[in-house]
């Protein structure tokens, strides 16, 4: 074995001296270039050599800096593309109006936008009370609003919409604060859909806990924050801590969140406290009584924050609904291009059954496919806003093409399979058969193009070949039977229009 190596070991140590050399050759006549260079540098009159300096210094940095350019780190540039971006009104606007055209249930966005604009017009500065049940955000709302009268109950997750009370700061401002479901609750994801849409709308959020944050609380606090409104972290109920443990809990606070909030306050919000007490005679009774609020500080931290005014606090309130109902359209406009995407291929299907059993010139049945899975990749694309060029769409269905002639045999023992679902109808000969595994190719191609251009937007002919592997030799059931319905109907009614029942 070691014999063996030891020629490709030879081999590479030439190698290497050889690039020694070449590499000493080339430093030493640069060295030389450099030292003629600059002998006859000085020799030239000193009107020619500045200019000259000044041209080959030129020349050397922009050299310098388009290297730069063109070698630095890529993660520079992503980190510069996935800065948050506010979202334009105007854009928002004509995307709302352009699902609504399409037929989506957009009235949730719409009434975000009138909302945002209501509150504009009020003048009131809305403060969120946000954070898990439980953790006392009720008695605080009731702390703040002294003349309001949330309902307070040992229960957790009492509150079940948002609920919004007037209260007054120490300096004489008026806060509209909003009591909302708390988080973290079983069965509880609408409540807490209500709660974070109102934390975006609010001016600014109090987010209320009990103890050290958990996971979920730390991901919740941060989410909040990276709408870049004020944030305020209360510790509640500090006065079932006793003075350490306090004070720790507020310097790892310190330590975590002063990044992410603008004030980290301990509180008692007060609230109904339930005991029981023994009496005399041995007699248990229950005992309700109530405990005295302790929120100065937070008091100070609003009134920090307000200071200021509600025109210093609108655009971050209006950035953070502006991004929510972005985000939310952009879901509804996928929802909506996977139900057009799922009519388009139903049709295209069917009018490429139709096709293939129309066929009578040899061949001309997959002329028929060609010009019909063209024309479908194309609307695909245009339901999809992914932009294609002619040539990718050839090549993609010539390469899916060879994907269909290599299962053939597989799709055409699924088509007799699904004939078995229809009686009698398997005298009826291999045209049936073949017009099944026809409308079964063509189903798939949909499918999987439709699945690589919501993916990736884009054509992607790999992913799109796997997909549509997948779909031919793993056919549903009810894509099968659908199928093969189109080719009855077909049968039995030739004269029907193909695309009725859309």
């Amino acid at each position: 074995m070691s014999r063996s190596r030891l020629p490709l070991r030879l081999i590479l140590l030439g190698l290497l001296a050889i690039a020694v050399v070449v590499f000493i050759w080339l430093a030493i006549g640069m060295i030389n270039g450099l030292l003629e260079f600059h002998e006859r540098l000085l020799a030239l009159p000193v009107l020619v050599r500045i200019p000259l300096i000044v041209v080959v210094t030129a020349a050397f940095s922009g050299i310098v800096w388009l290297a730069w350019k063109l070698l630095r780190p890529t993660t520079r540039r992503s980190r510069s593309r996935d800065k948050a971006v506010i979202p334009d009104r105007q854009s928002i606007e004509t995307r709302v109006a352009e699902l609504r055209q399409r037929d989506a249930d957009a009235g949730s966005l719409e009434q975000e936008l009138i909302e945002l604009d209501r509150r504009r017009l009020s003048g009131e500065c809305h403060v969120a009370v946000f954070g898990e049940i439980s953790t006392g955000k009720s008695s605080l709302i009731r702390g703040l609003a002294v003349e309001a009268s949330p309902e307070v109950d040992v229960v957790g997750g009492t509150t079940r919409w948002v609920r919004h009370f007037q209260g007054t700061l120490p300096d004489g401002r008026e806060l509209m604060l909003a009591d909302m479901p708390g988080t973290g609750e079983v069965s509880g994801q609408q409540r807490e859909q209500l709660a974070r849409d109102e934390a975006l709308r609010a001016h600014a959020v109090v987010y209320v806990v009990s103890s050290d944050l958990t996971r979920a609380q730390d991901a919740e606090l941060r989410w909040l924050a990276g709408f870049g409104k004020p944030l305020i972290l209360a510790l509640n109920k500090i006065d079932l801590f006793d003075e350490a443990e306090r004070a720790a809990l507020l310097e790892t606070f310190a330590k975590r969140y002063t990044s992410v909030c603008r004030a980290i306050v301990g509180i008692s919000a007060g609230g109904s406290e339930h005991f029981d007490r023994r009496l005399a005679d041995g007699r248990i009774e229950q005992v309700t009584r109530e405990r005295q609020a302790e929120i100065n500080g937070l008091l100070d931290a609003l009134m920090e924050i307000t200071s200021a005014g509600i025109a210093a606090l609108e655009p971050g309130r209006e950035a953070a609904v502006l991004a929510s109902v972005d985000q939310r359209s952009h879901v509804l406009a996928r929802r909506i291009a996977v139900r057009e995407s799922e009519a388009t291929v139903i049709r295209y299907t069917r009018r490429a059954v139709v096709g293939a059993m129309a066929a009578v010139a040899p061949g001309s049945d997959i002329i028929i496919q060609g010009a019909l899975g063209t024309a479908m990749v194309r609307e695909l694309a245009r339901i999809h806003d992914v932009p294609v060029r002619e040539l990718d769409v050839e090549n993609l269905l010539a390469r899916l093409g060879l994907t269909i002639r290599n299962t053939t045999a597989i799709v055409l023992a699924i088509a007799g399979n699904a004939l078995k679902a229809f009686p009698g109808l398997g005298t009826l000969g291999g045209g049936v058969l073949h017009a099944i595994a026809y409308g079964l190719a063509f189903d798939s191609l949909g499918r999987a193009i439709s699945l690589t251009l919501a993916e990736h937007a884009r054509l992607d002919q790999a992913e799109a070949e796997t997909a549509m592997r997948t779909l031919l030799t793993e056919p549903s059931r009810e894509r099968v039977e659908r199928v093969a319905r189109v080719v009855i109907d077909s049968l039995r009614r030739p004269d029907t229009d193909v695309d009725e029942g859309d």
